[in-house]
């Protein structure tokens, strides 16, 4: 079964939202890093990637990821993750995969996007 990756974009307020599905890998993650650099370069220093409905990731997908956060504060901006709701989010492979590399903790993490855009003071990421 091939699973078609995508990635759509969107805003919530302040924040830009860029919802991924399908296999984050070597193939597919330029895609992902051009999305962020686009946001980036249109002036949205506030990011979201919603994670929730990919179903794989490797070390190329991390890169990415680590690379998006490292763009992000380099504008002094904020990145959020989305890691899926079904279950427990340590359930979510790409958890599993950035606890294993060790930085899972460089990451402020939310159950949804609802959550990650609510400026609220009682928000707080998921523990790590």
């Amino acid at each position: 079964m091939v699973v078609a990756f995508k990635v759509t974009g969107g805003e919530r307020g302040e924040w830009a939202v860029l919802h991924v599905s399908g296999e984050l890998d070597l193939v597919t993650s330029p895609v992902l890093r051009q999305r962020v650099h686009d946001a980036v370069a249109e002036g949205r220093h506030s990011l979201v990637l919603d994670l929730s409905e990919v179903h794989f990731c490797d070390s190329s997908g991390v890169g990415v990821l680590i690379a998006a956060r490292r763009l992000i504060r380099s504008c002094r901006g904020r990145l959020r993750l989305i890691l899926p709701a079904r279950g427990a989010v340590e359930d979510s492979h790409v958890n599993r995969v950035l606890g294993a590399l060790g930085v899972r903790r460089l990451f402020d993490v939310y159950g949804d996007v609802a959550e990650a855009v609510d400026e609220g003071d009682d928000t707080e990421p998921l523990s790590a």
